[in-house]
């Protein structure tokens, strides 16, 4: 069975009971999180957030990415958010690699040139996290009077550590 015919099976005895359907589209807490993809990381569970709470926007390392500026401009300016909070977490994969050992497997893998991405790989933790912050705190697109705090959760014991907060 493929993995997408469990899920549809799951949601099947999910939607049976669903009883979310009145929950306002702007997040209740006014906040927006960006944290990374990894599978052990839960971030409504450890933030201890309900459905309809906060956007949360993930992808690998939790990065400010263009994309994710994207995400947060429409949270903030269209849906109310005033907070931010960035989450990078500890035995990160980013932390495993350079940018150019991807664009060199890739090259590899599937003869494509992806020499043109940046992968947005790290070698620090916390700078990465300082500079995320920094790169939304530089932004025309994020206010000034958004709150942004940058963390790092820690995937052996569950603990969010404050970095900064601007």
């Amino acid at each position: 069975m493929a993995r997408f015919d469990e899920f549809k099976s799951a949601n099947e005895q999910y939607a049976a009971s669903f009883d979310k359907k009145d929950l306002p589209t702007p997040p209740a807490r006014n906040v927006a999180v960006v944290t990374c993809m990894d599978a052990r990381l839960h971030p409504e569970t450890f933030l201890g957030l309900e459905m309809g709470d906060a956007h949360v926007i993930r992808n690998a390392g939790g990065r400010v990415s263009e994309d994710a500026i994207r995400s947060l401009v429409i949270s903030e300016r269209l849906l109310g958010t005033n907070e931010i909070v960035v989450i990078h977490h500890t035995d990160c994969g980013m932390l495993t690699f350079k940018n150019e050992d991807l664009v060199a497997k890739i090259k590899e893998d599937l003869g494509a040139d992806a020499s043109g991405w940046d992968f947005l790989t790290f070698a620090d933790l916390e700078q990465s996290v300082r500079d995320d912050v920094e790169t939304l705190r530089a932004s025309d697109l994020i206010p000034d009077d958004v709150l942004i705090a940058g963390s790092i959760y820690d995937v052996e014991t569950g603990e969010l550590r404050e970095v900064v907060r601007s």
